[in-house]
């Protein structure tokens, strides 16, 4: 069996980084980033891009070497992608701030609305509605990533999660401000609007798990495949028929009906 040499450069000095000798040709890319792991403890293999191109597009981890258009000596390039961090754990963070914040402003901690109104009650029912529906929301959001989501990807940048945050957090902070407030008044239409509101909550919310089931479904544990989702006999995934990510239909759904809930802008 023919063995490989891999070279690999720094995609932007074109400095040799690291000279691999006798690589097997069936090796992965994923395998050929352990092994430059080895020679450069600082670059994980999830932090790697290796291409073909100092300009070029990353590999991805399952390519096999003697089927990419290089000889028995590639010459391959480097990127450093910076610090990363696990989805399962962005996604726990992004979600368990909205969570916990959304609950400082419904007891009304003293620093939120002043020693005057802290700790105290509003006599409205739908803002103690609204409070079981956020924070059903964003835990049936933290339910999903430990035990339905599977992602394609393993990282995604570090620096990212605070923008993310930023959005998450500020945005659940906004709504609470307004729905606990204690000059808060209740919807103009009263419990009629509360509850059809309320209806329109819920029905989105299946819906929007309903999907993500379904996506989850069409990728094997462990693999990154990606399949085109279709719909099954669960009559929520019949709006894949209509458009292509009805996940994001149901989130906006949801949204809109606890908008209409709380009579409260921010919701939007």
């Amino acid at each position: 069996m023919k063995h490989y040499e891999v070279e690999i450069l720094d995609a932007r000095t074109k400095q040799k980084l690291t000279f691999l000798d006798k690589v097997e040709p069936n090796a992965t890319i994923g395998e050929i980033k352990v092994m430059f792991h080895k020679s450069h403890a600082q670059w994980y293999p999830a932090r790697q891009s290796i291409r073909l191109d100092p300009k070029g597009k990353s590999l991805r981890d399952e390519e096999i070497l003697q089927n990419l258009p290089v000889g028995t000596t590639a010459t391959l390039y480097f990127k450093d992608l910076g610090a990363q961090i696990g989805w399962v754990t962005v996604f726990l963070t992004e979600y368990a701030g909205p969570l916990l914040i959304y609950l400082l402003f419904y007891f009304r901690l003293p620093f939120i609305y002043g020693p005057k109104h802290a700790f105290t009650t509003s006599p409205h029912s739908v803002v103690h509605l609204a409070c079981i529906c956020h924070s059903f929301h964003y835990i049936k959001r933290l339910m999903e990533t430990l035990f339905v989501h599977r992602f394609s990807h393993g990282t995604m940048p570090f620096r990212n999660i605070f923008k993310n945050c930023t959005y998450y957090w500020g945005f659940a902070a906004w709504l609470a401000y307004h729905i606990n407030h204690p000059l808060y008044t209740p919807p103009a239409y009263g419990e009629k609007q509360v509850k059809i509101a309320l209806a329109i909550f819920l029905f989105c919310q299946l819906g929007n798990f309903s999907i993500h089931v379904a996506l989850r479904n069409l990728r094997p544990p462990g693999s990154k495949a990606r399949r085109i989702p279709f719909p099954t006999k669960n009559p929520f995934t019949w709006l894949f028929l209509l458009v292509s990510c009805p996940n994001y239909t149901y989130e906006v759904g949801s949204w809109i009906g606890f908008t209409i809930m709380t009579q409260c802008l921010p919701g939007e």
